[in-house]
């Protein structure tokens, strides 16, 4: 599991976070986002639309890996499978997330903010966190100061993170990619700007290649 989520967040450096109102935006969204350069999207289950957004994305943009995000309990793991979700994301973990995750054997990415929540991550077998709230909890600086105790552990900062701070968690060697929400602002989405989208995209997908 460990090793898929991995896998997953190296396809691109910005996993885009969607909050998505309207399902009928999810196809348009998630095709613009793609064809951007950002194959790795996680739909929150934050709106009444999130699941049937996943099913549409999943079934009418194959080239997407959809997952869900939001996951609060072990019954939203089963729900967000059967929506056709490829990976997990949770704001933090339960012992029975834990063991739910790992009985799905769905990639799984629970958020982490503090040591302690890195060390239970560990010993359920996993190495790969979404640090969460990014930026609430210290930025790049607590991002990096994780990498002492846990060298193994990888980490995928979500939440605050904006395009002007994105290259800031990139450029740490722990850094495997980063969850951002302005890859679809909400007034682009509501005029249809799929263009303007995928713009966003394709700067975010490029940012690696201009770290230092």
């Amino acid at each position: 599991m460990p090793d898929a989520m991995l896998d997953i967040l190296k396809r691109a450096p910005v996993v885009p976070v969607l909050v998505i109102e309207n399902a009928d935006d999810a196809v348009p969204l998630a095709r613009a986002l793609v064809a951007g350069g950002l194959p790795a999207l996680e739909v929150t289950l934050r709106t009444s639309a999130a699941l049937d957004s996943i099913r549409r994305i999943t079934a009418d943009v194959p080239e997407a890996l959809v997952g869900v995000g939001t996951i609060m309990k072990p019954a939203d793991l089963d729900t967000a499978q059967e929506a056709g979700a490829r990976f997990a994301v949770s704001p933090g973990a339960t012992d029975a997330l834990l063991g739910a995750a790992r009985a799905s054997g769905m990639p799984f990415l629970p958020g982490v903010a503090t040591a302690s929540e890195v060390m239970r991550g560990l010993e359920a077998g996993l190495t790969v966190f979404k640090a969460f709230p990014a930026a609430a909890i210290g930025g790049p600086a607590t991002v990096a100061a994780f990498g002492g105790p846990f060298p193994e552990a990888r980490f995928c900062p979500t939440g605050g993170i904006r395009s002007n701070t994105a290259a800031d968690y990139l450029r740490l060697p722990n850094v495997v990619a980063i969850g951002g929400t302005w890859l679809a602002p909400k007034e682009k989405v509501s005029a249809g700007d799929w263009q303007g989208i995928e713009d966003l995209a394709r700067s975010a997908a490029g940012l690696a290649e201009h770290l230092g």
